[in-house]
């Protein structure tokens, strides 16, 4: 038996009037999904569990099968792992990201322009980090480079009690200020995000940018702060080996602590410009070399909400349709052996807030030896239209590999 989880990040939404009423999901042409559809188990989960915050990192981790309330400790220190910190029991590490800040002179009347900064490469951002820990980085703070706007502050002897420390995507298009935190042990941070954007202002890099009429990556922002992290092995705890098919840090740390397999996809970058063939054929790949259950994981869809932009997350899931699922499922139907199909979002990025919520999401479990009555197209409507309802995110692996 094969197990595929199809982990749309995101994907689910709310009915909008960028889409005549209607959700991402509603409208986008999805054949394949909806084949599957009318042959599967179709219901909503809820991963987020009540008191937690709506991320991608909790959310993930409970589609894996991990209870977050359990095993989570932060999600930089997820980050941290998939970029190789050796991170010891003391040390506290934080998502670095790199931003475009508005120009006033006060940082605290600066708008959040571009949580990401353009989409910022990684080749650019790297050299963003460097100059970075050059000015700032000492033997207490050491910053790390990780992926496009994606990357990691290590505080050595630090601490979790700081605050508020505010997610840079829930607040685009808002003052910073009364999003940084207050906190006395924040403070320190808070100095360090000030002083990186008279440090980048004049970067070599942002010149060129403004140059190219493109956002500048003029300050660091840091959150998600968090401790090593202690997740059970997936083949011990499962009985299965697992891959883990991902362009973002986040995700494939999750897996490098769980002892699955992570390899690394030339193009993919996270957002709808994503090498989504490549990331099938290596899923594929993985599946030939013996492992049982790969985790396609796709950024897309959740980009496109924290950004607003309706027409491409509705394209986000076509691409994921049609690129990746028909090639795997081609694939498994001739591949010799039965196999289940998972496909869910981990969380809702509804358009109209351009940020996460703990709304339960819709899931479809395929089964290829066990077909059910399904529904004729799958939805955030049809999802809960069956009254299935998983209320412990961690039951959906259960699920899928039982």
């Amino acid at each position: 038996m094969k197990y595929m989880v199809l982990l749309c990040d995101g994907m689910a939404d709310n009915k909008t009037e960028f889409l005549d009423n209607k959700t991402p999901m509603m409208c986008a042409n999805k054949p394949v999904m909806d084949m599957l559809a009318k042959s599967a188990e179709v219901g909503m989960c809820r991963t987020v569990a009540e008191g937690l915050k709506p991320g991608s990192d909790v959310a993930n981790l409970s589609v894996m099968g991990y209870d977050p309330k359990k095993c989570y400790t932060g999600r930089s220190p997820l980050e941290a792992a998939s970029i190789g910190i050796d991170l010891k029991d003391t040390d506290v590490t934080l998502r670095c990201n790199i931003v475009t800040l508005s120009s006033e002179e006060n940082y605290e009347d600066k708008t959040m322009v571009d949580y990401c900064a353009g989409d910022i490469s990684t080749a650019e951002a790297r050299e963003i980090i460097k100059t970075v820990q050059e000015a700032l980085g000492n033997d207490i703070y050491k910053f790390y480079s990780g992926v496009s706007y994606r990357h990691c502050l290590v505080v050595q002897n630090g601490t979790t009690d700081l605050g508020d420390m505010t997610p840079p995507h829930d607040i685009s298009g808002k003052k910073v200020g009364g999003y940084l935190s207050t906190s006395e042990n924040a403070k320190p941070l808070i100095d360090l995000m000030k002083k990186s954007y008279d440090i980048l202002k004049d970067h070599p890099v942002n010149l060129k940018r403004r140059e190219n009429g493109q956002n500048e990556a003029n300050s660091i922002w840091l959150w998600g702060e968090g401790t090593k992290p202690s997740i059970e092995n997936f083949e011990q705890k499962w009985g299965k080996r697992g891959c883990v098919i991902s362009a973002v840090d986040l995700l494939k740390g999750i897996g490098k602590c769980a002892g699955m397999f992570t390899p690394e996809v030339d193009g993919a970058t996270g957002y709808i410009d994503t090498n989504f063939e490549g990331k099938a054929l290596e899923g594929i790949k993985a599946f030939k070399q013996g492992y049982d259950m790969v985790y396609f994981h796709f950024e897309a869809p959740d980009e496109c909400g924290h950004r607003g932009e309706a027409q491409n997350k509705v394209k986000s899931i076509e691409y994921i349709d049609e690129r990746v699922l028909s090639l795997v499922l081609n694939y498994l139907e001739n591949c010799g052996e039965d196999y289940r199909i998972l496909i869910m979002p981990d969380h809702p990025t509804p358009l109209d807030i351009k940020t996460h919520c703990s709304d339960p999401v819709p899931y479809l479990l395929y089964d290829s030896a066990n077909k059910q009555n399904g529904v004729d197209t799958f939805n955030e409507d049809t999802a809960n239209a069956t009254g299935i309802f998983v209320d412990f995110g961690p039951d959906m692996m259960k699920k899928l590999l039982k």
